[in-house]
């Protein structure tokens, strides 16, 4: 008898140290847990703190792979190329554009950023008229340099965390993106709308192979609003959300590498030269928006300037005045082009 009441008490006792050690594991995990969880969103917060130190409006986190809005507007893409609405620009069709995970091993998370560009000298107005977006410094390379010191910044605080940084010409789904992290929900004209912000706004990217904390993503505030499918001069907004680059006067004005520009297009210029603002200056999301702090989007002075004098520029005055500018893009003969059919029955 003396052994089988040795024998429980010895049970009873590993019983109620199995118990205690349960619950200790359980409440140092959870403690565990709870400090990563932590950690987690202290650093997602202080790496959107950095985006906006370093001149950025807005700045959100998405996690990949994202939500099954990224597999719509992926399907929305191929329904475009399809149509063959993207015209000369074959760099569209390329399927990495299609999955984000083949542009760095290991991606988890994407930080965007959104740059305003709207600048208080862009109330001035010109008979000679260029997207604003394109006026000041070469967005692509202001984006880059800021995402750049952000990745300093990351390699001091978060070494672990490997980081690719996307603007504009890599092939990313970039404003699905944006949506998804909730920089902004994208409209009827197809640009990504901030209530704050409108939609003057050059996007950027970093893809990270560390977990940040998501934000929730946008819901379109468009409503029942079609001002920008209504004001477009040559119908380009074929459906809500839809641009047949074809009837776009920003793609010929751009992107359009032929000799003339097409009678439709021609006869609806009026003014502009080098991109097209319209859908954007009648929507309502942007009448009420704070001008951009960044100097880098003040336009330039020739810019300002610009008139029928320009004809007579020869190639190496176009090269410097171009110079830095993201309108490098359109060559001296196309500006030439682009000019002389937008004079055709207007008078400068």
């Amino acid at each position: 008898m003396l052994g089988i009441y040795l024998f429980l008490i010895n049970l009873n006792y590993l019983l109620v140290s199995h118990f205690k050690s349960t619950i200790y594991l359980k409440l140092n995990h959870n403690k565990i847990m709870k400090n990563i969880i932590q950690n987690k969103e202290e650093l997602s917060y202080k790496l959107k703190k950095r985006a906006i130190l370093e001149g950025f409006a807005v700045s959100r986190i998405a996690t990949i792979p994202g939500s099954s809005r990224l597999n719509l507007r992926t399907k929305a893409l191929e329904r475009w190329l399809e149509n063959n609405y993207h015209s000369d620009m074959r760099w569209m069709e390329t399927e990495k554009r299609k999955s984000i995970d083949s542009l760095l091993k290991g991606a988890k998370s994407v930080l965007t950023v959104g740059f305003n560009y709207f600048s208080e000298e862009h109330k001035q107005k010109t008979k000679f008229k260029i997207g604003k977006f394109a006026q000041g410094e070469d967005y692509h390379k202001v984006i880059y340099k800021k995402l750049k010191n952000i990745g300093r910044w990351i390699n001091d605080e978060i070494p672990d965390c490997n980081w690719k940084i996307c603007v504009d010409t890599s092939p990313l789904l970039e404003k699905a993106w944006a949506e998804e992290a909730g920089l902004g929900w994208i409209g009827k004209n197809s640009n990504l709308i901030n209530k704050e912000y409108g939609s003057w706004l050059t996007l950027g990217f970093m893809i990270l192979t560390k977990d940040f904390v998501s934000d929730s993503s946008s819901k379109s505030l468009c409503g029942g609003c079609e001002k920008c499918i209504e004001k477009c001069p040559t119908n380009a907004i074929t459906e809500p959300f839809v641009i047949n680059s074809d009837l776009c006067i920003a793609y010929h004005t751009i992107e359009n590498k032929s000799q003339t520009i097409p009678a439709h297009i021609e006869k609806n210029l009026n003014g502009w030269i080098a991109g097209c603002d319209i859908c954007q200056d009648v929507c309502p999301w942007n009448k009420q928006v704070p001008f951009s702090k960044n100097i880098e989007a003040n336009p330039r002075t020739w810019i300002k300037n610009l008139n029928v004098k320009s004809l007579s520029w020869d190639e190496k005055k176009w090269e410097e005045n171009l110079r830095g500018t993201t309108l490098k893009r359109i060559k001296p003969w196309m500006w030439k082009r682009n000019i002389k059919a937008m004079l055709k029955g207007k008078k400068i």
